[in-house]
């Protein structure tokens, strides 16, 4: 019997991706299927497929959570995720990426490389992890194998290496055929080229190799396979496979090449436990259940763990394996593997297990734009709607729930409208509550206007003493916040210092209109405590106070989102899309012509193009096309100035904030 230990040896922890539609979904209950460990095929249409187990996604056909399930191909144990692919979810996708060894994207062969595509690919390709290309629904009328392979190559890596090659498409589609089998190539004629290329991206990953091919123009079989698994493995190429998963064609081949070209967990069982957090549910009978990835160590039922995030111990009830709606109680977790851990109560999204060393950080690719009020029908079901929220935003930090007590109103960050329909769901069929949502707008932040000073002297109502002075400079753009500390240890105690430095980021959550304030660096140049009079929380009160007091002093610029664009239309639309283009203060390259369609590239604000993709459709008679990426902020023109409510009592109103502050402390 295989053990626990030699299964993380060989274990896969794949990560499958796509743009909406690409069949995603479809392609997991395939392998599932195939794999013999389901015995009846799902289907995403009639809402029936396992990984796809929340009401909502059983309803509207799409996923919207990352959903674990493990099965077992020829032996080897694969935890495989499968990701939502709408953009509204991108949080999830982000999520589920940094705990993942190898990637397999599914592109459409109709559509092709789609805006989240190439999200995802951006992604994969800063972290490293190795990727495997699927080229899926073969099958369908449109489907063009050459058509999206240069695509491939040319919007994603001139590495994708087809090492299987379709036979036939649309109707005619039969299944792939192997380019590492000589017999079979033979068979398929036409195929020859595409073995000739595969050979030589085989050839150029090893010198030897190459130089033996230049001289011989034939290489051995084993070799060429050895060559690209390394190549795979190291993502210097991208094995492209092509299938049609809704007949359940390529999908064995797809398993086989996840066993030869991507990696195998690494993990010591035997070191310290070393693990994260990726993704949060609530069982009604269990209480929270954290989704972790352990690379190092052992986890064991009842052992308790430190949360190194939060610095808490929490003790483990129960470890258990996923599958969709299902689970199974495991008892042990181990270095390489993924579970569901219940009895960590005070466990967030992201938060590290144990020790940090060998866990990878993140790559952030969700930024929600948009903020929405939520409204109720009856006043008696406000506390219940705030608590749902909190739970929810436990789940999805990225909510970032705000929640104003004293005006009794909550807002959100959302992705877009899907979202906002899928949280309505949600609140209905699990929490049984009715909400809307008000029209959305859009997300600001601010940045310094120039160079300046706060500072605050908190010395009264005593027992206090907290003296701050912060140097405040505007930084580049996208820089985030840089902050340091020179004031002197023997005048303020380096307890005191991080505490401050805890704080700044909370401090700049609103700025003198009340965004996020951005693209700064904040220096606490001095600072100084009390020996009697000062108590360890006076930093917590005077920080925000310094801080604003600073933001006043140099006053702030608005920043406003920009999306990055690439557009194609029918040339005799072409004119009045530039127009359309120009009052909404989009700014693009020259337009390129290529078959009677003008394509166009560029940046967009937010602000002005809500509504654009809908009008879009009506302008072009739904023959246009409209890909759209996140590009950052940059500050707005002068005539925009867009202010939001404040939540808490305002630092600048220094005796009221003291006084709410301290209550709030107190109480």
């Amino acid at each position: 019997m295989t053990t626990r230990a030699e299964e993380s040896l060989t274990l896969r922890n794949v990560g499958i991706f796509a743009h909406v539609d690409a069949g995603k979904t479809t392609t997991t209950e395939q392998m599932l299927y195939q794999s013999g460990h389901i015995r009846a095929l799902g289907s995403v249409d009639a809402g029936t497929a396992q990984t796809d187990w929340l009401d909502v996604e059983r309803e509207r056909g799409i996923s919207v959570r990352a959903a674990v399930t493990r099965f077992a191909w020829n032996g080897t144990p694969i935890n495989l995720v499968d990701t939502p692919g709408h953009v509204d979810f991108l949080s999830e996708v982000e999520r589920s990426l940094r705990v993942m060894d190898g990637a397999v994207l599914v592109v459409s062969a109709v559509e092709g490389v789609q805006a989240q595509t190439e999200i995802i690919w951006q992604a994969l390709r800063e972290l490293g992890i190795p990727t495997i290309l699927y080229v899926n629904k073969m099958d369908r009328i449109g489907a063009d194998a050459d058509r999206v392979l240069a695509e491939l190559r040319r919007l994603l890596s001139p590495a994708a290496v087809p090492v299987a090659a379709p036979v036939g498409a649309e109707g005619e589609f039969a299944g792939p055929v192997d380019l590492l089998d000589a017999e079979a190539v033979a068979a398929h004629p036409w195929a020859a080229s595409w073995r000739l290329a595969l050979l030589e991206a085989a050839a150029e990953q090893d010198e030897a190799l190459l130089e033996a091919y230049l001289e011989g123009g034939e290489l051995d079989e084993g070799e060429a396979a050895r060559a690209l698994t390394d190549g795979a493995r190291r993502s210097a190429l991208f094995p492209v496979l092509f299938g049609a998963s809704g007949r359940g064609l390529g999908v064995t081949e797809l398993m086989d090449a996840v066993l030869t070209y991507l990696p195998a967990a690494a993990g010591s069982a035997e070191a310290p436990a070393s693990g994260v957090v990726f993704k949060m549910e609530r069982d009604p009978v269990m209480g929270k259940i954290a989704y972790v990835r352990l690379y190092e160590g052992t986890i064991r039922n009842r052992d308790a763990v430190h949360n190194h995030t939060r610095d808490v111990q929490d003790k483990v009830t129960q470890i258990r394996r996923v599958h969709g709606a299902k689970s199974e109680d495991i008892g042990v977790l181990t270095a390489g593997d993924i579970a569901a851990v219940y009895g960590l109560s005070r466990a967030r999204i992201g938060d590290v297990l144990g020790s940090p060393e060998g866990v990878p950080g993140e790559k952030r690719l969700a930024v929600p734009l948009l903020t929405v009020q939520v409204r109720w029908g009856s006043e008696a079901d406000y506390p219940a709607v705030v608590a749902a929220f909190q739970e929810l935003a436990d789940e999805d930090p990225l909510l970032d729930l705000q929640w104003l007590q004293d005006e009794r109103e909550l807002h959100l960050k959302v992705m877009g409208p899907i979202q906002m329909e899928v949280l309505a769901s949600i609140l209905l069929t699990r929490f049984k509550l009715a909400v809307t949502f008000g029209a959305p707008s859009v997300i600001y932040k601010e940045t310094p206007a120039m160079a300046g000073e706060g500072f605050v002297a908190y010395l009264a109502p005593k027992p206090c003493w907290a003296i701050l002075r912060f140097a405040i400079e505007p930084g580049e753009r996208g820089s985030g916040l840089v902050y340091k500390s020179l004031a002197r240890g023997e005048r303020l105690l380096e307890s005191y210092q991080n505490e401050v430095a805890r704080r700044v980021p909370e401090a700049l959550q609103q700025g003198l209109r009340g965004w996020e304030v951005t693209d700064l660096s904040v220096t606490l140049v001095e600072g100084e405590h009390h020996v009697w009079h000062t108590h360890p929380l006076d930093f917590v009160i005077a920080t925000p106070m310094g801080i604003m007091n600073g933001l006043a002093n140099v006053g702030t610029k608005l920043l406003e989102p920009l999306l990055r664009f690439r557009m194609s239309v029918p040339e005799e639309y072409g004119g009045k899309i530039m127009n359309e283009l120009v009052v909404m203060r989009g700014e693009f390259d020259a337009p390129v012509l290529r078959q009677e369609r003008m394509e166009l590239e560029g940046l967009l604000p937010v602000a002005t193009s809500l509504d654009f993709p809908a009008r879009l459709g009506a302008m072009t008679k739904g023959r246009g096309t409209l890909t759209t990426f996140f590009a950052g902020y940059r500050e707005c023109p002068p005539d925009v100035d867009v202010s939001r409510a404040r939540r808490g009592v305002n630092p600048l109103d220094e005796a009221k904030y003291i006084l709410s502050v301290r209550n709030a402390m107190s109480g």
